[in-house]
């Protein structure tokens, strides 16, 4: 039961990981590529921000149900634990429980149990990360095509 535990552990530890590297490439592609589309826009700079937005809500979003996906098949797999509480096990319920995790809102109206809860932190604090990111980078967009002042 205990190698079993470690071995579960530890393929935890690699699919996280993978999920990581997964969404942090993404990250890391969308926003070159927002910055070369929004050099080479000629439109007003409140379009190019607006655009630069809804580019990174929808990274955020690919990113969400990415981690959603996971969360979906972990809790129906055997061995990883589940999540509980006000929870149906459907695509949907994931997708919102991996919104409030990556958001760091968490309302509290769905738990996770066992091995999965190591994912839920990592979603978290990947979250965070791409969230201040994104905001590094809008900030940084904001200022090359704000008009002076």
């Amino acid at each position: 039961m205990a190698v079993e535990h470690h071995v579960n552990l530890l393929n935890a530890t690699l699919i996280n990981g993978l999920i990581v590297a997964v969404v942090v490439l993404i990250h890391h592609e969308v926003l070159i590529n927002l910055s070369g589309l929004l050099s080479k826009m000629r439109q007003s700079h409140r379009f190019r921000s607006i655009a630069a937005v809804f580019g990174v809500l929808a990274a955020h979003t690919l990113q969400v149900w990415i981690f959603a996906g996971a969360f979906y098949l972990m809790h129906h797999a055997e061995g990883w634990g589940e999540l509980g509480g006000n929870f149906s096990g459907s695509i949907l319920d994931c997708v919102y429980f991996s919104f409030t995790t990556f958001t760091t809102v968490g309302y509290g109206d769905v738990e996770p149990f066992g091995i999965l809860r190591f994912l839920t932190g990592i979603e978290a604090l990947s979250g965070l990360v791409l969230i201040t990111w994104s905001a590094s980078f809008l900030f940084v967009e904001m200022q090359r095509y704000w008009p002076t002042r």
